[in-house]
């Protein structure tokens, strides 16, 4: 039975998504006695450091196990078997998993000890308090870490989580979307700043529609938001036409194969 107490949290990899997290942490006021950070990216550990009193850094990655309840392992699937394997976990001990395409199977064997593991994918915007994670198996202790920094979704399956973390590749797809209608904008004769200055609240108003109207479908909401014949409608049967649909469907197929790829050599 794993321990619901968060007393002290550490993180082993001092990336962008620790920072987040800390952040997040730290603007919600979660009710924690430390965060022991590695001093792997000597920046950021310090950078981290500055921002409370409850954050310290950790003399090394072992340091870091010592000292914590809960701790989050944010390494690079390359490097992870190194980083894991000499570590000595406690019997007991939560861990949370960020390192993607790495299943449980394989990270209990590096690890060797009776610890709960469970595997997440924050989003960078839970620094603001904005995020949405998806956690497998479920826990009580990070379901409430996760809901202090926005929203948690637990997966019943495997395939559910790894189904989400295809979706969370969406990122870089979506601010490719908004960088080549700035584009097109600028080729119209638009300066980037306007461009980008009416882009952005563009999209959070659409987001902001369908966080509003839970009840009703994607699809539902682009109805409501096209007349028969306008722009709207014109664009988006054009962007059908042009397989662009297809194309995106596509692209969440390959990466989708290549996560039950890794699962599959567990």
């Amino acid at each position: 039975m794993c321990r619901v107490d968060v007393v002290n949290v550490g993180f082993i990899g001092t990336g962008v998504i620790t920072e987040a997290i800390v952040v997040g942490l730290l603007k919600a006021e979660f009710p924690i006695n430390k965060i022991v950070v590695s001093p792997r990216s000597e920046k950021t550990a310090k950078n981290l450091a500055t921002l409370s009193p409850l954050v310290c850094i950790g003399k090394d990655n072992q340091d870091v196990v010592n000292s914590s309840d809960v701790i989050f392992l944010a390494v690079r699937p390359q490097v992870a078997e190194e980083v894991l394997s000499p570590l000595h976990f406690a019997p007991g001990q939560v861990l949370a998993s960020l390192i993607a395409t790495v299943p449980i199977s394989i990270l209990r064997a590096w690890i060797g000890a009776d610890v709960h593991i469970s595997r997440a994918v924050p989003l960078p915007f839970v620094a603001d308090l904005n995020g949405v994670t998806v956690v497998h198996p479920g826990s009580e202790v990070l379901t409430r870490i996760f809901a202090a920094l926005g929203a948690v979704i637990n997966c019943d399956a495997i395939e559910e989580f790894d189904a989400f973390a295809v979706a969370g590749g969406m990122m870089a797809t979506y601010f490719g979307i908004c960088e080549t209608c700035a584009q097109w904008l600028g080729s119209a004769g638009v300066p980037y700043d306007k461009a980008r200055a009416y882009l952005a609240p563009f999209f959070h108003g659409l987001a902001s529609s369908a966080l509003k109207r839970p009840e009703k479908s994607f699809e539902s909401l682009r109805v409501g938001h096209t007349t028969a014949g306008g722009l709207n409608d014109q664009l988006f049967e054009r962007f059908r036409a042009e397989h662009g649909v297809q194309a995106l469907t596509t692209a969440l197929d390959d990466v989708a194969k290549r996560v039950g790829s890794a699962r599959g050599k567990a």
